[in-house]
């Protein structure tokens, strides 16, 4: 189990890496910020693709695996960054995305 949870928690920081990477060029494009927010972007998408790379299982598996829980974490930053309550279906697609996720890299192989 202490591998499955690795995996989660690993799963939870590639979603915030994409999520930011995608979060701040969207200030520069959306809301007027300084073109310096593309810096942090490319980190932050340069970190999502290295962290993808750590996971030990097939990729295909992984990005299959992984579109589960960052589905989780867009329906949490919905709430935390943009101020907009989810939903009950928000939150049971995040639950339905995240009960894919555990299919995927708990079955036994």
């Amino acid at each position: 189990m202490p591998s499955e949870l690795k995996t989660v928690g690993l799963f939870l920081v590639t979603a915030v890496a994409e999520i930011f990477g995608c979060y701040f060029p969207s200030l520069w494009l959306n809301q007027g910020k300084s073109i310096w927010w593309l810096v942090p972007g490319a980190i932050s998408l340069a970190a999502f693709a290295w962290l993808l790379s750590l996971h030990p299982t097939a990729s295909g598996r992984v990005y299959a695996a992984y579109g589960g829980v960052y589905i989780f974490v867009a329906v949490l930053w919905l709430w935390a960054v943009d101020g907009i309550q989810p939903t009950f279906w928000d939150l049971l697609g995040a639950l339905v995305a995240i009960a894919g996720m555990a299919i995927i890299m708990l079955a036994p192989r």
